[in-house]
């Protein structure tokens, strides 16, 4: 069998009735919430990546994770490449919406 990033593993596991319902006052999604806990430990253990992680919860962006960890008292750690990319993109994104302003201002000017 081929193992991609498409090949799924389920984990069940069993818990006693009453401890399942007093669990799930608390985490009305418990299966949810077994995935996010099994995922922020293997995150604080630096098993998983903060892209494996980012894919295990599935998250589409990297600030729904942050916001995620944050909630939780985990916040992401970054290589110094990984923030490097992070500049060049706040950089490129500052110059596009200072572009987008000044057209908007020529705009006004000539309306």
């Amino acid at each position: 069998m081929h193992e991609g990033a498409d090949a799924m593993t389920q984990i069940t596991f069993q818990l006693p009735e009453n401890i399942a319902r007093t669990l799930q006052g608390k985490w009305r999604d418990l299966p949810r919430a077994a995935l996010e806990s099994l995922a922020l430990e293997a995150y604080r253990a630096e098993v998983l990546t903060t892209f494996e992680l980012q894919q295990l919860l599935g998250y589409d962006t990297s600030f729904a994770l942050d916001g995620f960890l944050k909630e939780h008292g985990v916040y992401l750690e970054f290589t110094p490449e990984e923030l490097e990319r992070e500049a060049d993109s706040s950089r490129r994104l500052r110059m596009l919406r200072q572009q987008e302003l000044e057209a908007d201002e020529r705009k006004r000017r000539a309306g």
